[in-house]
C-alpha cells in the first residue's frame, strides 16, 4: 500500500506542474481575454484608454519605426559607454 501511494503522489507531483505549464502556453485560449483587457484597460484608476496591442504589429511601418528606435538606443548607449571609458 505504501509504495502504491508514493507512486500516486509522484505522478500527481509531476503531472500538475506540467499540465499547468501546458495550459498557460495555449495562447489561443487566452488571446481574447488579453486583447479585451488591453482594449478597455485593466486598472479602474487609470483615466486613459489603452489601445488594442498585438504582436507582431500589423503594419510594416510600425515595425520599421520600432527597429529604428532600437538602433538609436543602441547607438546612444555605445556612445555613452565610449565617452565614459575615454
Amino acid at each position: 500500500m505504501g509504495v502504491k501511494l508514493e507512486i500516486f503522489r509522484m505522478i500527481i507531483y509531476l503531472t500538475f506542474p506540467v499540465a499547468m505549464f501546458w495550459v498557460s502556453n495555449q495562447a489561443e485560449w487566452f488571446e481574447d481575454d488579453v486583447i479585451q483587457r488591453k482594449a478597455f484597460g485593466s486598472c479602474p484608476i487609470c483615466d486613459f484608454s489603452l489601445q488594442r496591442e498585438l504582436w507582431p504589429p500589423e503594419k510594416l511601418q510600425e515595425i520599421e519605426e520600432f527597429k529604428e528606435r532600437l538602433r538609436k538606443r543602441r547607438e546612444e548607449k555605445l556612445l555613452r559607454d565610449a565617452q565614459q571609458n575615454s
